[in-house]
């Protein structure tokens, strides 16, 4: 295939629309915040010179795909995180860009389908000596657990911290009983039950330029979270800013920490992202336990690459300006196009 002249690309920036009619309400703010994200990545390509065009992908999968073919964009800008509300059908957006052949950014079908089942993404991280908590794969509330408590309870293949609150940690059966049973009745789908490491929380994302390297390490800071509140990020403190737990868990980046925390934290995401087979970027979240023991929460190939939200920040530390990412991004991804 013959290279493309960089003036003539056009870019096409696809993403998964949020519809009321066929989502659940209380999930809004993070479908809509991929809208967002979107428009913001539409201006800094188009500042950058190129052509791009919006592509969202509504309940049609078979108009999307047609509006692709007409369009012909010689990048796709890959933002989808679901499709018609399902974030396990993540992967079937990649797999059909895969089989028509389009180049688009971000991480492959195999990596997403994966990273979106923490417990088999566990099972890979713990197969290359990577730490993990020990956890469950639960599809009954009577089920019993060979790790003591207290444990995190949480959807098994959702994103974006859904199914996630103060409530599902829990330090009994009985508690563990209600949280699986409510992961059962909303999300349809066996819970993870892990053992919750009280303590610091970190994240790491990682920039694959001519190889993965990790930005600045992220800590969000727990402290002015009102008392008696668990420390783990929810989604309320996620998404909802007006939500008193959106205003007390802060992100800090760079974390305050030491060299040797630094480097170890920074070592063991690059490790990650390469177990799973992540390309282009991804982020690595981990919790690190009171005697500094650290382990890997999960490994997000598809985070929130928006200009308010972790990854960007995590640029900034790097010194690594939004536009420059992109540009960056789109020059790998039409190389590896011009390679097949």
């Amino acid at each position: 295939m013959s290279p493309v002249k960089e003036k003539n690309i056009l870019v096409g920036i696809a993403y998964n629309a949020y519809d009321p009619l066929t989502e659940r309400k209380q999930e809004r703010p993070s479908e809509e915040s991929v809208e967002q994200m979107a428009k913001e990545v539409l201006t800094t390509v188009t500042e950058l010179g190129y052509m791009a065009f919006i592509l969202p992908l509504h309940k049609s999968f078979i108009n999307f795909l047609n509006r692709l073919k007409d369009l012909n964009a010689d990048v796709i800008i890959n933002l989808c995180e679901a499709f018609a509300g399902h974030p396990q059908l993540e992967a079937n957006v990649a797999a059909a860009f895969e089989l028509l052949g389009e180049a688009f950014t971000g991480n492959d079908s195999r990596t997403l389908s994966l990273c979106l089942n923490k417990f088999k993404t566990k099972a890979v991280l713990k197969s290359c000596g990577l730490p993990t908590a020990p956890a469950r794969l639960v599809d009954a509330p009577d089920a019993k657990l060979d790790f003591p408590f207290p444990v995190i309870v949480k959807p098994n293949t959702e994103d974006a911290s859904l199914g996630v609150s103060g409530e599902s940690v829990v330090t009994d059966a009985e508690g563990l009983a209600k949280q699986v049973q409510r992961i059962l009745d909303i999300y349809e789908q066996p819970a993870l039950v892990e053992a919750y490491i009280e303590g610091r929380e970190f994240n790491v994302a990682v920039f694959e330029d001519a190889k993965p390297e990790a930005l600045p390490v992220s800590e969000i800071d727990f402290s002015k979270m009102p008392e008696g509140q668990t420390h783990i990020l929810s989604y309320e403190a996620k998404w909802l800013p007006d939500d008193i737990l959106y205003t007390t868990t802060p992100p800090i980046c760079p974390a305050p920490i030491d060299d040797a925390l630094k480097a170890k934290l920074q070592d063991a995401a690059v490790k990650a992202f390469q177990a799973v087979g992540c390309r282009d970027y991804a982020r690595v979240d981990f919790r690190m336990d009171k005697k500094g023991r650290i382990y890997i929460l999960e490994v997000n190939p598809n985070p929130d690459i928006s200009l308010n939200a972790g990854y960007a920040r995590g640029l900034a530390a790097a010194g690594i300006e939004y536009k420059a990412f992109w540009k960056k991004l789109i020059v790998k991804t039409l190389a590896r196009k011009v390679k097949k």
